[in-house]
């Protein structure tokens, strides 16, 4: 076992992030009464009697759930001299137990968190500090980096559209994740905007604003679900990929897989991401290849782009021509009674 005491986050409040000084090992984390005591905002004394209820009762058998190990302290009475002695940890078991019986809001935080997380974040351990894991330890003995690569590579093969593949990535491994974060509102706003924009100087938005045009061939279409020959829709004419040449497509598509490549190279040599350095990787890869970087959020609205397209639509659509099927068979009836 690790002897060495680090911080394991274990959940987050509305204020703070709740973090416990634990040892690592035998798959486990392992805590002292006097950290438990800080987790849960009740005495020492209180957590010692809910686990001398929850042996005397065999709810856990001590010889299982504590383990003894050496820790150094500051002596209390000798200034800069240290003290050692040896310790009862008590395991996650332990822990979990004794937060279901404290009394106290600090308790209940926790097992409101438990008790709808606690099998994911404990297990695949993707909610642990930064610094623990950039450290490279083989933490509860797995490899979460592989695991994490693994995670990404089945997103990458998965049927999901590339923008919903890099959101997913991104939910995934980013280690403070929080679906109602600014950073995450603003980042699955721009994902998409910011490869457009190195690909062609312009947002989807702006792609769509700027070539949709009732007078244009396919209403300046490249592409559309139908294609070539088929009608076109007016959900064809809000796709910001429509509008591109094959060339600038090839060059997005590129740049995603590549990007894809790119994180997974990252994960390979055991970085992690903050919701933040996740969002600015993107941008860092995109100045590498010398592309241009957005700067901002663009000056065309995604409705503003939606309604130019809607507009030049209803105007395009009375003239749309049309060979159907059932055109094909009557002129073919035509030219085969001649």
């Amino acid at each position: 076992m690790n002897n060495e005491k680090t911080k394991f986050l274990l959940y987050k409040t509305d204020n703070n992030n709740i973090s416990i000084d634990v040892i690592i090992g035998d798959e486990t984390i392992w805590a002292t009464q006097k950290s438990m005591s800080e987790l849960f905002g009740v005495s020492v004394a209180t957590i010692s009697r809910h686990l001398k209820d929850i042996f005397e009762l065999g709810e856990l058998d001590p010889k299982v759930v504590i383990t003894k190990s050496v820790i150094t302290t500051q002596h209390g009475a000798i200034s800069g001299k240290t003290q050692s002695k040896e310790t009862n940890f008590y395991n996650l078991d332990a822990i979990i137990s004794v937060g279901y019986r404290v009394n106290s809001l600090q308790a209940t935080h926790f097992r409101q968190w438990a008790t709808k997380t606690l099998n994911e974040y404990m297990i695949k351990g993707f909610v642990l500090d930064d610094d623990r894991l950039k450290q490279g330890s083989n933490l509860l003995d797995k490899d979460y980096f592989d695991e994490l690569l693994e995670r990404v590579r089945s997103i990458r093969a998965s049927e999901r559209r590339v923008w919903q593949k890099i959101t997913d990535i991104f939910a995934e491994i980013s280690s403070d994740y929080d679906k109602d974060s600014p950073i995450t509102k603003h980042f699955y706003a721009n994902v998409q905007n910011k490869f457009h924009y190195a690909i062609t100087g312009q947002t989807g938005a702006e792609i769509i604003y700027t070539h949709a045009d009732r007078n244009k061939p396919h209403m300046g279409l490249i592409t559309w679900e139908n294609s070539p020959d088929g009608r076109i829709l007016k959900r064809d004419t809000k796709i910001a990929k429509n509008y591109l040449e094959e060339k600038q497509i090839k060059q997005l598509e590129r740049n995603v897989s590549s990007y894809f490549d790119y994180v997974e190279d990252l994960i390979e040599r055991h970085n992690t991401f903050t919701m933040q350095e996740f969002s600015d990787s993107i941008d860092r890869f995109l100045t590498f290849r010398e592309y241009k970087i957005l700067p901002n959020n663009g000056t065309v609205s995604a409705k503003m782009a939606k309604d130019k397209a809607s507009i030049e639509y209803n105007e395009f659509n009375k003239t749309q021509k049309i060979n159907s099927d059932f055109d094909k068979e009557v002129h073919k009836m035509i030219q085969d009674n001649k």
